[in-house]
């Protein structure tokens, strides 16, 4: 009894604290590493100037919904509340407000228009007129080319509501339009304004508990319960190959930007750390909890696109493979800040953030460190490597913990043929699928390089191993039973684990020591695998890599499988000690200990591609662990194989219990320990 306690009171001390919290960072620049966490990083943006309507000489704007940059360098402002386009030049001087049109000689108006996109094809302004379910399309002049109104077609569901909000145009004159509560997908209408059906529709999201119950209930009460309709897209945009960015206002989401092609299929690529998706790591409580939610989305030079998160008012840029660029701005209600945005867009390298609360536009242009990103990511975009390799050195020199700056000057290595440069680089950048296509060629050059040395090598290896198996099997020859030792019994338990086991319990060959140094023999090559495997396969962050948590991590649960079968076998009518289930267990690690280093060294000469033969050495140590261990115990305890599994998975529910007691009374422990303290205290301030 004092040997169980003894080790319980050790289980509560190597028991792991709870695993931190993240939050959203709270300085304003950022950006994220490989492991997820918030880096600082020099500001990529500073305003420029912040305008309200009096500095145009139209009066206030009043909820701008929309904001589009044309083709002319021109700014299209939908000054919703207004029930007015206005339109500025690139020197943002007022250029022309459109309040309404000619209609077969009658004056129309504009009722709540919410978007706005201008054709550079043919020169012509389509308005969202959203209250007036219809789109308008005009010419150059303001005048009226035609008004598309309420689509009518057999695709629609019945009760569907049109109530246009965004738009844009492709090359060919198709007309992409996103409507308020339809789930669907984007309206997509013909050159002539016929609606061809809709594309791009956004996956059903619901709760598997939800699912169940709707299975099972009746008729009636699945039409009492809450439909799984997608959510709706809440803005577009369009770049100059056609393809549609889109954002959707869902919480929690990996796919909060969509880039879809003329099929509405989504290609966006998503080759950074992280998806997409803005800040990485929330909290559900405070003033702004949760995930990001975008609210519009812009296309910018080079495969850059920038996203508007309404929640906390910040803009993320992404290069084209999804790598998080620079965020800037935040919430607030000094100049530089949003209270509500809702649109953004790029003019130029020149930012452009429309809020709607506070009816102003805010100008934001690049800062030194901003314009060497941009400068280097379109460089690379249009071939010039060593154009972007110089600019993305500069941006290290600003800030060495860019990661994405060590992964684009890697990419232009590689274009240039220095693979083992690049790998060097791929490798500070934490991408390990470019570094695993540079090393795939670097390793080739190797090949053929030492080609003779190599073969070489293999011929000696298979030459000594080949003399090795023949002078012992000479010596074996005329044997017909060979004494197996104290020190060899755990490997010829590997591969006879009944006849092993055997002798381990009823002729006295197992032994603790041994059990030991498999013990330490497992730690070391678990911190040898952990710190030295091949950077294609190794996940784990060197900065948190502790040896003395892998020593926890095999010796507790080693001790707590111990005392949980003893403690539950002592009730079941098993014959095995304390002593024997230690050894059992012990011998039982040999194939982890055997696979693990000579896995490590496979994993520093393969590819991302060849790595599954380094999973299938995992899961064949483990299967055969296990495989030992049902073999040790049902040997042991001379249980049948049916009572052996039901043992094996009752002990893993009493190292439940053990845990949950232990933590109990590490809390109970901590509770009366505080208590005592706080007598202590106020006793001390009395007297």
């Amino acid at each position: 009894m004092k040997r169980i306690l003894i080790m319980m009171f050790a289980v509560v001390l190597f028991i792991g604290m709870a695993a931190p919290v993240y939050a959203a960072p709270n300085n304003d620049t950022y950006n994220y590493n490989f492991w997820g966490q918030s880096v600082p990083a020099p500001s990529p943006y500073e305003l420029g100037q912040v305008m309200y309507g009096t500095d145009w000489k139209t009066g206030n704007l009043s909820s701008p919904q929309d904001l589009f940059i044309g083709s002319d360098r021109r700014i299209y402002i939908a000054d919703t509340g207004n029930d007015r386009i206005v339109v500025l030049n690139d020197q943002f001087r007022e250029v022309q407000v459109i309040s309404g049109f000619e209609n077969n000689g009658s004056k129309e108006t504009f009722n709540k228009p919410e978007g706005v996109f201008y054709n550079g094809t043919d020169g012509h302004l389509l308005i969202a007129d959203t209250q007036n379910k219809r789109l308008v399309e005009l010419n150059g002049q303001g005048a009226l080319v035609r008004v598309m109104g309420e689509p009518k077609s057999t695709l629609l569901r019945e009760g569907f509501q049109y109530m246009p909000t965004k738009l844009v145009v492709d090359k060919a004159q198709r007309i992409y339009v996103i409507s308020r509560g339809s789930y669907e997908g984007i309206m997509e209408f013909d050159t002539d304004g016929e609606f061809n059906g809709f594309i791009g529709t956004n996956r059903v999201k619901f709760n598997p508990v939800d699912l169940f119950w709707k299975r099972i209930s009746t008729k009636a009460q699945r039409e009492q319960m809450q439909l799984f309709i997608p959510l709706e897209f809440n803005n577009l945009d369009i770049d100059e190959d056609g393809f549609i960015y889109t954002t959707t206002s869902e919480e929690k989401s990996d796919r909060p930007i969509k880039r879809l092609n003329p099929s509405g299929v989504d290609i966006l690529r998503d080759k950074g750390y992280f998806p997409p998706k803005g800040d990485i790591q929330t909290l559900e409580v405070g003033s702004a909890p949760g995930s990001s939610i975008f609210i519009d989305i812009a296309k910018d030079e080079g495969g850059m696109y920038s996203a508007m998160d309404l929640k906390r008012g910040r803009i993320f840029t992404y290069d084209k493979d999804g790598n998080l660029l620079y965020e800037f701005g935040g919430l607030g209600s000094e100049q530089g800040k949003f209270r509500t945005p809702s649109a953004i867009a790029m003019l130029g390298d020149k930012v452009l953030v429309l809020d709607k609360d506070n009816n102003r536009l805010s100008v934001f242009q690049p800062t030194r460190y901003g314009s060497l990103i941009r400068e280097a990511v379109k460089s690379l975009y249009n071939g010039k490597t060593d154009a972007s390799t110089a600019s993305w050195r500069q941006v290290l020199q600003m800030n060495g913990n860019f990661e994405v700056a060590y992964i684009g000057i890697g990419k232009s290595l590689l274009k240039n043929g220095d693979n083992r440069g690049a790998m060097s680089y791929f490798k500070l950048g934490n991408n390990r699928d470019y570094y695993s296509e540079a090393f795939k060629r670097y390793r080739k050059e190797v090949v053929f390089a030492h080609f003779g040395t190599i073969v070489l090598g293999f011929a000696l290896v298979f030459g000594l191993g080949y003399t090795a198996v023949k002078l012992a099997g000479r010596r074996m020859r005329g044997k017909h039973y060979t004494e197996i030792g104290v020190l060899k019994n755990p490997f010829y338990t590997m591969v006879h684990p009944f006849n092993g086991f055997w002798e381990m319990k009823y002729e006295q060959k197992g032994r603790l020591k041994v059990v030991v140094i498999c013990l330490l023999l497992l730690v070391l090559f678990t911190i040898l695998k952990r710190q030295y495997s091949g950077f294609v396969v190794n996940m784990n962050n060197p900065l948190e890599l502790n040896s003395l948590n892998e020593l926890k991590f095999i010796v507790l649960p080693f001790l707590l499988w111990c005392i949980a079968n003893w403690s539950l076998t002592t009730l079941m009518d098993g014959e095995g000690k304390f002593k024997e289930i230690v050894m059992a267990t012990g011998y039982a690690l040999m194939p982890l200990i055997l696979i693990y280093l000579p896995q490590t060294l496979y994993s520093n000469v393969i590819t991302g591609s060849e790595s599954t033969f380094y999973y299938l050495l995992d899961a064949i140590a483990y299967i055969w662990f296990i495989w030992l261990l049902f073999v040790g115990t049902m040997t042991v305890h001379q249980y049948s194989a049916s009572k052996t599994v039901v043992t094996m998975i009752l002990t893993l529910v009493v190292i439940g219990i053990i845990i949950f007691l232990g933590v109990l009374f590490f809390s109970m422990l901590q509770q009366m320990i505080n208590f005592i303290t706080s007598i202590y205290r106020e006793l001390s301030f009395r007297f």
